[in-house]
């Protein structure tokens, strides 16, 4: 994981699409997002007017090498993104793809590893490959001897897989110091999700810390910071910050997965042919003390679930000239489902089909209840 970027745990926030598609190393879709083109730009320009203290550069040359760091700088940070994917696929773990953005990148990895012990691995895997890049850069800085373009280039390189190691090592999340972080109170306390709240709070603690670096360089010697470094910081904090936020998120999710049992949420349901009145068809569930309406046909058989929504809009003078057929919903195979779901599968079943009311069935076939999409928001929601 490099600076800024997102945790790996728990579904990315849904986007209109992941950007340009570049490159598709071990079978794993590679990803730049469309803001990475503009914020390049702005490093090259920064990073070129740097160039003036380095005499051995031409000023000709100042963009080509520029331009050629930023580019080497985000390969770098696409190696340390494949060393957690490949480590992740070694694991069974899917990858869904890599994405690469302005303040570094994601590996969007499919599901939580398993154990602590593979936590840590998948998560040491970046900061580890991003310092043997720097001992391998501090190396040719050694051989190289000088301070051409190509030197230039390689030291630059050398520092700043140094600082990406070094500042994904923190032990905070969103940083990869903060998933070893939480596979360590993992494997002490065997609860994930109270060491995904203790890394989180250490992450944001971190982004605090930064935010007072600048204050606190002045207030010791005096030392004046740069508008830019400033705003560079206060960003990167709150990258972190969003980060631990999310997986704070994340955590109260997972805590309330196993309350949603659709057997719970079902809501009594009866049968009632579909031309019968609106005005009638609600009687007969208050007397049964019903909050569904199913419509069957002829054989009994469930064929449309009358929309509650519908029904409420509707004023009562005029339900008992509506048919209640006219406001249900055919039932479609995506909105019957098994009575005995819960959790993350209850969850992903409504996702592929969404609506407002779901029929469910017994093993046998046989009707359960309905099941309300806004009982399931309810429930998910703590209230």
């Amino acid at each position: 994981m490099t600076p800024g970027e997102p945790k790996r745990q728990g579904p990315p926030p849904a986007a209109p699409g992941p950007g340009v598609r570049i490159a598709r190393p071990f079978g794993i879709p590679v990803f730049i997002s469309p803001y990475w083109f503009l914020i390049a730009g702005l490093f090259v320009f920064l990073y070129a007017r740097g160039l003036v203290q380095f005499q051995s550069v031409p000023a000709t040359l100042r963009y080509p090498v520029a331009a050629a760091f930023v580019v080497l700088l985000y390969a770098s940070v696409l190696v340390h993104e494949l060393s957690h994917s490949l480590v992740a696929l070694g694991f069974g773990l899917p990858v869904r793809r890599i994405l690469l953005y302005p303040l570094g990148g994601f590996s969007e990895i499919e599901r939580e590893p398993p154990t602590p012990g593979r936590e840590f691995l998948v998560s040491a895997a970046g900061p580890g490959i991003s310092l043997a890049l720097a001992g391998a850069g501090y190396v040719l800085t050694r051989v190289i001897h000088g301070d051409g373009v190509v030197g230039v280039l390689v030291y630059q390189l050398f520092i700043a897989n140094l600082l990406v190691g070094i500042f994904n090592l923190l032990p905070g999340l969103p940083l990869d110091g903060g998933r070893m972080l939480r596979a360590g109170v993992w494997k002490l306390t065997g609860r994930p999700g109270q060491a995904t709240v203790a890394a989180a709070w250490a992450g944001r603690v971190l982004a605090a810390a930064v935010l007072l670096i600048p204050l606190v360089l002045y207030a010791r010697d005096g030392t004046r910071v740069q508008l830019f470094d400033v705003v560079w910081l206060a960003v990167i904090a709150a990258f972190m910050w969003s980060g631990a936020g999310q997986a704070l998120r994340a955590t109260r999710v997972r805590e309330r997965l196993p309350a949603l049992q659709a057997r719970a949420l079902a809501r009594r349901a009866i049968p009632i042919p579909a031309n019968l009145p609106l005005a009638e068809a609600i009687r007969r569930a208050d007397a049964a003390q019903a909050r569904a309406l199913v419509v069957v046909d002829h054989e009994d058989r469930p064929i449309a679930i009358v929309n509650e929504t519908a029904v409420i809009a509707t004023p009562p003078q005029r339900r008992p000239w509506i048919e209640a057929g006219t406001l249900a919903r055919t039932i479609d195979p995506g909105l019957v489902l098994p009575a005995d779901l819960s959790g993350m599968a209850l969850i992903e079943a409504v996702r592929r089909t969404p609506a407002s009311e779901y029929l469910l069935v017994e093993p046998s076939g046989q009707v359960f209840g309905v099941l309300a999409t806004a009982d399931l928001d309810h429930a998910f929601a703590g209230t």
